[in-house]
């Protein structure tokens, strides 16, 4: 059972475009990491799974950026939370629109 998902845009306060990329692929590498179902798109990464896991998810992914070298960093984060379950999958919101 789904209870979550969340789609999160990290954004590290460094100057140079291959920096932000180095940082955000730190992040991704982290998600990752964690086994959750997830998918990266242009401009934010969705992940699904446990609320509680997600909420920890959003607060590592500042302190990856952090620990990956930005001095600042800002997030924005959407969530769909459903104690009982049953919260659209990635794949449900995705599939008509898939080429």
């Amino acid at each position: 059972m789904m209870e979550a998902s969340i789609a999160i845009q990290v954004l590290p306060k460094v100057q140079e475009t291959k920096e932000v990329v180095r940082i955000v692929d730190e992040v991704i590498a982290y998600i990752q990491s964690t086994g959750l179902s997830y998918q990266v798109g242009a401009f934010e990464t969705t992940i699904e799974g446990d609320y509680n896991q997600l909420m920890e998810i959003v607060k590592n992914c500042q302190l990856i950026a952090v620990k990956a070298g930005a001095p600042q960093v800002s997030a924005y984060v959407k969530i769909a939370y459903n104690p009982e379950g049953d919260v659209l999958s990635i794949e449900e919101k995705k599939k008509k629109h898939q080429h």
